[in-house]
């Protein structure tokens, strides 16, 4: 919970990502070798075999965020979004602008529905008709707040348990949840001979275009990737078994397809058989308007047998996603069980199968 707490109360907009790898760096470099990209992604080594194969366990280290691009006369912000975010989602949220003198809290506003015409009060309200309001007064006054165009900006979402104890509040699930799977991957991994060489990634910018995984890919030069992110549960009304198909506290997902990647079959019949195995329950998915770090992955040079794994989520990309403790749990359980079987004869076998 501690670990999950920090990652998510972290800010880390998706190219402003340092407080966040700094915390990943607190928690992975007592167990393990670190290095890192030129964009600011961090990569863990913790070697078995040293000349095993190689296997990427990749999370993001960015959420979903806002830029500004603005300061009006009046003080307030305009902003350019970085991430999906849906327009309903945002007004009223209240933010935090990360400035280089400190944060600043504030809110994102629009005109009051009040005075809408009807054919107005009718119509989403548009990102572009809305402002952050910071309390300040003029451009100046935001100025010497420290406030400047090309800050971030991040919602206000506290970690918080549930009355059911297990579940979980908070913003960034997607991706912090991932992070802190792969951290936990890690640390369980000190004391086990495993056949390979295992890397524990955090890549930056994946919600703008999955750029660092491209870098840290290339570093890596994976033979077996795991993208490590989050479903999308399909329990909650208005949302049938076909739009989304992965329920909260009913195991891992793997996800069939997304918008960047098909499952590389042979690996998704080993994830299948290993959870069987050790009793894992595993859920089954589709996100074909998303993609994920895999989709950079699998085509790194000859191509890479990759899958996405990870609990499922509900409202991500909001304020507030929930994620259930026990999904969490065995996706840590089914990563190290597939680690500890992909020792070079499998991972050759499952390299020449499609």
């Amino acid at each position: 919970m501690q670990l999950l707490k920090e990652l998510t109360e972290a800010h880390g907009a998706s190219g402003y990502e340092g407080p966040v790898r700094t915390l990943m760096r607190r928690y992975l470099e007592p167990v393990s070798e670190i290095e890192g990209d030129n964009l600011g992604s961090i990569i863990a080594r913790r070697i078995g075999v040293p000349d095993g194969p190689r296997i990427a366990l990749a999370a993001h280290l960015d959420e979903i965020g806002l830029l500004v691009t603005r300061i009006t006369d009046d003080g307030f912000l305009k902003f350019q979004p970085l991430g999906g975010w849906w327009d309903h989602v945002l007004l009223g949220t209240r933010v935090e602008v990360m400035t280089r003198q400190g944060s600043i809290i504030g809110v994102i506003g629009a005109k009051p529905p009040h005075i809408l015409s009807n054919d107005e009060r009718n119509r989403l309200v548009d990102k572009k008709s809305m402002y952050i309001d910071i309390g300040a007064s003029s451009r100046e006054e935001a100025m010497a707040w420290g406030v400047r165009p090309g800050d971030s900006v991040v919602p206000v979402g506290p970690f918080l348990p549930m009355r059911n104890p297990d579940l979980f509040m908070a913003k960034a699930l997607d991706n912090r949840v991932g992070c802190a799977i792969v951290v936990e991957t890690i640390r369980r991994l000190v004391n086990e001979r495993h056949p390979n060489i295992v890397y524990g990634i955090g890549n930056v910018q994946e919600e703008v275009g999955l750029r660092g995984a491209a870098t840290t890919t290339y570093l890596v030069k994976p033979d077996i990737g795991f993208a490590i992110d989050t479903a999308i549960a399909g329990d909650m009304p208005g949302v049938g078994a076909d739009d989304a198909m992965s329920r909260l506290g009913q195991g891992p997902a793997i996800l069939l397809i997304d918008g960047s990647l098909i499952a590389h079959t042979a690996l998704r019949h080993l994830v299948i058989d290993v959870a069987a195995e050790e009793g894992i329950p595993l859920q089954f998915d589709l996100m074909p308007g998303g993609g994920t770090d895999g989709g950079r992955m699998h085509i790194f040079g000859s191509g890479v047998p990759t899958v996405v794994i990870g609990p499922p989520v509900r409202y991500i990309h909001s304020t507030s996603a929930i994620v259930h403790r026990r999904d969490i749990e065995q996706t840590v359980q089914l990563l190290l069980a597939l680690v500890r079987r992909l020792d070079g004869e499998t991972v050759r076998r499952l390299q020449k199968e499609a």
